[in-house]
């Protein structure tokens, strides 16, 4: 949210005030930016058949009688336009994806520098197949407020919409 030269660090658990508070402005931020790029990409691939272009001769139309038989004689079917919407939406949902990529990584715990704890760690850390081992915390400092912030824009989007169909 702010210039690369300016930029602080997020801190995960945040310690001060202040740090709880930049981080649920950024993860806010972040979902609302990732909801909206999520609904418009979707928007964009769904929508990508109503672009196809067609573009018909009816010069023959307007011909002294009897006008010749194929009146509406199609020039140019151009599908260009639905490819690039449909690319244009497949690439907002990469850039989402790689938001959330972000996100996860920004919550990522401090390395293990001690070898011994490094080896335990190693060996009891994880059991994938045991969801109680898995490393909720770092889900939900991850996209905690992120999901709050989708959720509002989510919101404001739908009352955006009810507003102006009801008029």
């Amino acid at each position: 949210m702010s210039p690369w030269w300016r930029r602080r660090s997020i801190v995960i658990p945040p310690e001060t005030p202040e740090e709880w508070l930049r981080l649920a402005a950024w993860e806010l931020w972040m979902g609302m930016l990732l909801f909206l790029l999520i609904a418009v990409g979707v928007w964009l691939i769904s929508t990508a058949p109503e672009r196809l272009v067609t573009v018909r001769d009816l010069s023959p139309c307007w011909a002294t009688p009897p006008a010749p038989d194929p009146c509406a004689r199609t020039l140019y079917r151009g599908g260009l336009n639905m490819i690039f919407s449909a690319f244009a939406g497949v690439m907002m949902l990469s850039i989402a994806a790689w938001c959330l990529w972000a996100l996860w990584t920004l919550a990522e715990p401090r390395p293990i520098t001690d070898d011994f704890l490094r080896l335990l760690s190693d060996s009891f850390g994880r059991d994938w197949r045991n969801p109680m081992t898995w490393p909720w915390a770092r889900l939900l400092w991850a996209y905690g407020f992120t999901a709050i912030g989708a959720a509002l824009t989510a919101g404001g989007a739908i009352g955006i919409v009810a507003l102006v169909l009801n008029r």
